[in-house]
């Protein structure tokens, strides 16, 4: 049997997956969960070695199901929530607790990070892209101006994939995707950037930090020391170059071509697709990201998805099967709801302060069911803000492939399906980012990018191909500018920046 293990770091856990190249099966999907640090203020860390553990105990439960002997596994590929600053001292200790893709602590520093690179546009035309609050930048920004003693022992910078496979392989190496979301590099070109570095530290410290690139299909290095041995690996085995969960996610359902959307309803909410070069940016919400498969990816992340919806389940005391069963009670438009879901601040559109509100409540429409449908819409009408971004950069849409936890339910696929006018359809394997990391590693033994394997290995699930219900289109377009309206009299700013071409968001 030639194994191949995929990994996926999230917020939420680490999952394993575990594929048999011969056989192009899937063997074993297994997790573990992390804790999360989170306050009131915007904070939100883990500690690394969470996720080292979470990754060996999801790995011996992945070994274990498969009744396979590790020593089989050939390759690993690692998947990583974007954005997470990981600081190492020079003996790659970890410094203080990682902050994570959806920290908003830092978004004063962000917005000096702007200032200092003089303006969104000056921004854009250095690095292909905004810099926005949750990329790495300006947690450095951050730990230089809050935590000097700890900044200055700072000697490597990794993000939460890059930390893993350090630990895996004792390298310190980055790939062009998950650095395209940090903010200190040129997308365009596939590089660091000096300058934007000097601006955080005139030292040259930190842009010396930054770990080597590289290639899509090009080994970090093999699995080493305490990781083989935690692992119980066998010598060689190779660990691929990694990338973002979005990036992994990419490979893993197949969007390496025009045409494709791949959407993740998950913790955040993300639309990405591929391009063969860099999108030209005519909003700058557009994150104009490298893939992780030699390409580019424009995204867009919405920061309240099952986040929002998991709240009012857990305030209502509901069951998923009575959450499902209030979004079918109830009538498109919630009554006339709009749910603003802003719990966690906001990326598309840039509200990192925003707070989640609701509108248009009377005694009528004032029902738990309502009150469901509400914030399901209203996490659906962001990302289908996003996808209008997108649409209006030029990007052709023909097929949305739906990942995530709330894929499963048939009235939310239904919902995306009607409100974005677009055929869905999920691919069988869920775990998109942690089999993209497998795939990915699979190249790594071969030396060379091969899509026969992503023919072979992802397979669209029939039974959830859901086409757009023409009488559901129009009427979730008339909730949906509702909520459009709702949201710019609540952040009239928002409004200015459309008239203006996005420039003031």
């Amino acid at each position: 049997m030639n194994i191949v293990a995929g990994v996926d770091c999230g917020t939420q856990g680490t999952k394993v997956i575990l594929v048999d190249l011969g056989t192009s099966r899937v063997l074993a999907e297994c997790s573990a969960p992390h804790e999360l640090i989170s306050e009131s203020n915007g904070r939100r860390e883990q500690q690394p070695s969470w996720w080292i553990d979470a990754l060996v105990t999801a790995f011996e439960q992945a070994v274990s199901t498969a009744n396979v002997d590790p020593k089989m596994i050939k390759a690993i590929g690692v998947s990583g929530q974007q954005h997470g600053l990981v600081a190492l001292d020079s003996q790659g200790e970890v410094i203080r607790p990682a902050k994570l893709w959806c920290d908003t602590e830092t978004a004063p520093e962000n917005a000096q990070l702007l200032q200092m690179l003089g303006g969104e546009q000056a921004c854009i035309d250095r690095l292909g892209l905004r810099v926005e609050t949750g990329y790495t930048a300006s947690k450095i920004l951050w730990m230089k101006q809050h935590e000097p003693e700890n900044f200055a022992k700072i000697a490597h910078i990794l993000l939460p994939h890059d930390y893993l496979n350090f630990w895996l392989t004792g390298e310190y190496c980055a790939d062009f995707g998950d650095a395209s979301g940090t903010g200190l590099f040129d997308v365009r070109n596939r590089c660091w950037n000096e300058h934007v570095c000097a601006l955080i530290d005139p030292s040259g410290n930190l842009f010396k930090a930054l770990p080597e690139l590289n290639r899509a299909e090009k080994a970090t290095g093999v699995v080493i020391g305490q990781a083989k041995e935690r692992l119980g690996l066998s010598d060689n085995v190779v660990v691929s170059s990694g990338g973002g969960d979005n990036m992994m996610g990419a490979i893993g359902t197949g969007n390496v071509k025009n045409g494709i959307i791949t959407m993740s309803l998950g913790t955040s909410g993300t639309i990405y697709t591929f391009s063969d070069k860099p999108v030209e940016l005519k909003h700058p919400s557009i994150a104009n990201f490298c893939s992780s498969s030699n390409g580019w990816m424009p995204l867009i992340c919405t920061m309240n998805v099952t986040s929002a919806t998991s709240l009012v389940q857990d305030v209502l005391k509901m069951s998923l099967a009575e959450f499902n069963h209030s979004i079918e009670a109830s009538q498109i438009g919630a009554g006339n709801i709009s749910f603003l879901q802003f719990f966690n601040g906001e990326r598309v559109p840039a509200l990192p302060d925003g707070k989640a509100s609701i509108h248009g409540l009377d005694a009528a429409n004032f029902t738990r069911d309502n009150l469901v449908r509400s914030v399901v819409e209203g996490a659906t009408f962001g990302l289908k803000y996003g996808l209008e971004l997108l649409r209006g950069a030029g990007i052709n849409i023909e097929q949305i492939r739906l990942i995530g936890g709330g894929a499963k339910s048939a009235h939310w696929r239904q919902m995306i399906a009607d409100t974005m006018n677009c055929e869905v359809i999920c691919p069988e394997v869920e775990e998109a980012a942690a089999l993209g990391a497998a795939i990915q590693a699979s190249w790594a033994l071969k030396g060379r990018m091969d899509n026969e394997i992503i023919e072979q290995l992802i397979a669209l699930n029939e039974e959830s191909r859901t086409q757009p219900n023409c009488n559901n289109v129009a009427q979730y377009q008339v909730a949906y500018d509702r909520y459009i309206d709702t949201l710019y009299s609540q952040y009239p700013r928002l409004a200015e920046a459309q008239l203006t071409g996005g420039c003031n968001e």
